[in-house]
């Protein structure tokens, strides 16, 4: 390293750590251009593989679900918490217990209920009183507190880390004047604020931007109850809070004399985040919708929300909350949304609500919803976090697992939560099953043109596998989505060409496309094929001429284009569509040509896949599943095809793992071949 490469604020030859805001923390070292250029344009590290957490919602966020064990349990989620504090809200999902909010700033076993207006509580530290014992680097952990960790429940917990234009937690003592200003370290302005008396009985009082189009500091609504807005100049003094402080009244609810507060603030973005891999995404959005009971209300945040707190303001009504571990599907009927309320101890419901559903770039409120939760013509207000998988994975173990069924819950174990799955009973003429968390209990056929199924046994709300059809399965191939790598969109057919927006952050180089209402074929587009050629996943078919699926033009890193065919765009049909990229390392989409033996380098530095699709192109072929769960070695594989319902049989040694990739052998047929292929994941 030269002079030259030197950037600002460089003090001394060893790097550190920015604190605080990366984008404008004074950060000594030696830093050469290019690392400068990642850390502004990325949020990285200087370290490609020590990716910053405070710039990817998944470390700043978490909805972790876990059973009760009446015993220490440490919760890990990859949030900081000793090191930047934050905040976590329980909720048994079972029992009619109350919520139980702890955070850093009061300090372990310290908890407040949102359903109560009760004063701050603090758990004994024995006996089934434990509460939270530890904030860790990584999580937290948990004592035998029966209303967070009993053994006959299961439970949620939601996790925000400290983070400008994310969130903060402050306290306060109350000084009794009138217009006093709290000061916050949110680096934005608050899109909700909620504050809470904690050394003796008081509501829990809520500032939101969206409660009112001109004025909303001059309302208040209430956490702990179901009242309307509020016009109230007690609570904010009629004063907007900034992007450095909060303003109140002298209200013994906001700002007695001697007394005690806590304060939580969410922050908005507008197109000024400064998240993700690009630098410039928003994670987090608090905002207002009209709800109507004629017609679906779509609400564009300009990301997919994996939770949403929303609530009707013009009339007296919950604070509901929802999220897509626990249950948020897009539904076609009988839906089952999970929602919590954070006014009420009330137990987990799962009512056929049918509709807070997420899109790609939000979410719509059915009228089903409208109809049962909010009314019609109701101001509702709302916040909204991004969903996880921001950046590009680096470990194939980390978006990919195979695994035979255990007979026990979770039937196949991930390490993640799984957002969609294979499964199939690899000896027997089972039809291979595709579970969804966007689809909730429902089911499609990768070897049938069948429209979705109800399937009860399909289970989602697991933090680290799946529940899924005990009989059709003995293996699980299961995905996690995440940037460059796999993405799931649902939409709603025109019956006229159109976009249809994903999150993959990359262009698409495969895609299936499954009409998810009607009966009607898979329909696959493939790069090395091109925007004018399909394939049939449930068929052997060779490649089709085609300019009217794909609309004949090629998916973009944010768009992909569909056709009026009934199979891929037809009016009010719905469709559903699974998307996979390259990711150096981890993934491969390619194709190459069979001409006697073939080395497919699919750049894995090493290691052989852990699972291949591969398909002929040229003329009628299955489609060939190998895995290394049921072996794929030197000499004969076991392989299934995804298009069939047969049994796995030997494959006459027509490919072998190699170094890198896989070799086909001179058995294999001389032709044009795609592939799809995973890494090495153990």
């Amino acid at each position: 390293m030269t002079l030259r490469d030197y950037t600002a604020n460089v003090i001394s030859a060893s790097k550190v750590v920015p604190d605080g805001n990366f984008r404008d923390s004074k950060a000594s070292g030696v830093w050469d251009i290019n690392e400068a250029l990642d850390l502004i344009k990325g949020g990285n590290w200087p370290n490609v593989a020590n990716i910053n957490p405070a710039s990817f919602v998944d470390g700043l966020f978490q909805t972790h679900l876990y059973n009760g064990t009446s015993a220490d349990l440490s919760i890990n989620n990859d949030i900081n918490l000793s090191g930047s504090g934050g905040l976590v809200w329980f909720k048994d999902r079972n029992y009619a217990n109350n919520h139980r909010l702890y955070d850093t700033a009061r300090g372990i076993r310290k908890y407040l209920d949102s359903s109560a207006t009760a004063a701050e509580a603090t758990n004994s530290g024995s006996g089934n009183s434990n509460g939270i014992s530890a904030f860790n680097s990584n999580g937290f952990t948990i004592g035998n507190d029966g209303y967070i960790n009993d053994s006959s429940s299961e439970y949620v917990s939601w996790t925000f880390r400290k983070q400008p234009k994310f969130f903060d937690v402050v306290t306060y003592t109350g000084n009794g004047v009138l217009g006093r200003t709290i000061s916050h370290s949110l680096g934005s302005v608050p899109g909700m604020i909620i504050v809470k008396r904690t050394n003796g009985s008081a509501s829990w009082y809520v500032y939101h931007r969206g409660v009112d189009s001109s004025a909303p500091e001059d309302y208040v609504l209430l956490l702990d109850g179901t009242n309307a807005r509020i016009n109230s100049s007690a609570a904010w003094n009629d004063t907007a809070p900034t992007d450095s402080v909060f303003t109140v009244g002298d209200n013994s609810n906001f700002n007695g004399s001697g007394d005690t507060y806590v304060a939580y603030l969410f922050a908005h973005n507008n197109n000024d985040g400064g998240f993700g891999e690009p630098g410039d995404q928003d994670i987090i959005k608090c905002g207002s919708l009209t709800s109507d009971t004629s017609s679906n209300v779509s609400v564009n945040l300009g990301f997919e929300p994996q939770w949403i707190l929303i609530k009707n303001v013009t009339s007296s009504a919950s604070w509901w909350i929802v999220d897509t571990l626990r249950g948020m599907p897009v539904v076609n009927s009988n839906g089952a949304l999970a929602t919590l309320r954070a006014n009420s101890s009330d137990a987990e419901n799962t009512s056929n609500y049918q509709g807070i559903v997420p899109t790609s770039t939000g979410f719509e409120v059915r009228t089903a919803a409208s109809s049962t939760l909010f009314g019609d013509n109701q101001t509702l207000i709302y916040m909204a976090i991004r969903r996880g998988g921001m950046q590009t994975p680096t470990a194939a173990s980390s978006v990919f697992v195979i695994d035979a069924r255990t007979g026990l819950t979770p039937e196949y174990v991930s390490g993640f939560p799984v957002d969609f799955a294979l499964v199939k009973d690899s000896n027997s003429s089972s039809n291979w099953i595709v579970n969804t968390r966007l689809m909730g209990g429902k089911r499609i056929e990768t070897n049938t043109d069948d429209a979705e199924a109800d399937d009860s046994l399909a289970k989602f709300d697991i933090q680290n596998g799946i529940r899924s059809d005990a009989v059709a399965g003995d293996y699980g191939w299961m995905w996690k989505r995440a940037r460059g790598y796999s993405d799931v969109a649902t939409y709603t057919g025109t019956g006229s060409a159109r976009t249809v927006a994903h999150n993959l952050g990359v262009a698409p180089e495969m895609m299936w496309f499954k009409c998810r209402s009607d009966v009607d074929i898979w329909t696959v587009y493939h790069s090395a094929l091109g925007e004018g050629k399909r394939l049939k996943l449930n068929a052997n078919t060779a490649a089709e001429d085609d300019t009217s699926s794909f609309n004949n033009t090629a998916p973009t890193s944010s768009v992909f284009s569909v056709g009026s065919l009934g199979q891929i765009g037809g009016n009010g049909r719905t469709y559903i569509a699974y998307l996979f990229a390259t990711v150096a390392g981890v993934s491969k989409v390619g194709s190459f040509t069979q001409s006697g033996a073939t080395n497919v380098d699919c750049g894995f530095t090493g290691d052989t896949p852990s699972f291949l699709l591969l398909k002929r192109t040229d003329t009628t072929d299955n489609w060939r599943v190998y895995d290394a769960a049921r072996g794929l070695v030197a000499g004969n594989d076991k392989v299934l095809n995804i298009n069939r319902n047969v049994a796995q049989s030997d494959d006459s040694n027509l490919i072998n793992p190699n170094s890198g990739g896989f070799a086909t052998t001179s058995t294999l047929a001389n032709g044009d071949y795609i592939f799809y292929a995973i890494a090495a994941t153990s």
